[in-house]
């Protein structure tokens, strides 16, 4: 199995990159596109480059010019030391977001379950919105590569960031927690579907948890991570 990239000249914005996508899609494996940087990788590649670029040519002014190709990595070989240095920043985040969420339980005396986990979804939903607003078109670019309805509807991965800090919000200020609790689950379930697709077909894609700031790869991590929220959000219903 190989992995080629290419760069692409002509895209400028979403509706560029899901055009590329789309025709590439003809002749690859899998395909992942991105406009910063305007790359496109494809998987197992059924034809030249010469055949991709007339295919281009048909839906835009779009050239792809070859970088490298290399063998596709194997997750699973993965050491320790290099799981823990990739997967570095989410866990830095989900450290201090436990950090500051425990320390208000000590502060006041004593550690309530359902004081606490409002607090701490509420400190996750704030800070992953936050990262994923630092470059909002990178993250929906991203995020139209493995979920359900932003693959359809490219205009939910910029609404996405903000029903996280609306989620936030709400956490944090108490506000009808058993409707932002229903939300959280029905967000955050169908949000696990597109990546458990994802990595059920072994697609080496970007998880777009974090936004583009981190080049973290779509894993069971990430799984975990949604999947988690899902359920805290059914236990604060109880």
């Amino acid at each position: 199995m190989s992995i080629t990239k290419y760069q692409v000249s002509g895209m400028t914005c979403g509706g560029c990159v899901n055009r590329v996508k789309t025709t590439l899609e003809n002749y690859s494996e899998s395909v992942v596109v991105t406009l910063d940087p305007p790359e496109a990788i494809l998987t197992n590649p059924i034809t030249d480059l010469s055949t991709l670029n007339s295919a281009l040519a048909k839906v835009g002014k779009y050239q792809l010019s070859k970088i490298t190709t290399a063998p596709e990595p194997n997750i699973d070989e993965i050491s320790s030391d290099g799981w823990f240095k990739t997967y570095k920043p989410l866990l830095l985040v989900i450290f201090y977001i436990l950090l500051v969420t425990f320390t208000v339980e000590i502060a006041n005396g004593a550690f309530v379950l359902h004081r606490w986990m409002p607090n701490f979804m509420a400190g996750f939903f704030l800070v992953f919105s936050f990262f994923k607003m630092l470059d909002l078109t990178g993250f929906a670019n991203s995020y139209s590569m493995y979920d359900l309805l932003a693959k359809r509807v490219p205009i939910y991965g910029f609404i996405y960031p903000f029903i996280e800090l609306g989620l936030g919000t709400a956490y944090l200020l108490g506000w009808e927690p058993t409707i932002t609790s229903i939300i959280t689950f029905a967000v955050m379930t169908f949000s696990s579907i597109g990546v458990i697709l994802a990595v059920m077909n072994k697609q080496k894609i970007r998880c777009a948890c974090l936004g583009t700031g981190f080049n973290l790869p779509m894993s069971t991590v990430t799984i975990i991570e949604d999947l988690l929220m899902a359920a805290m959000a059914i236990w604060m219903l109880f």
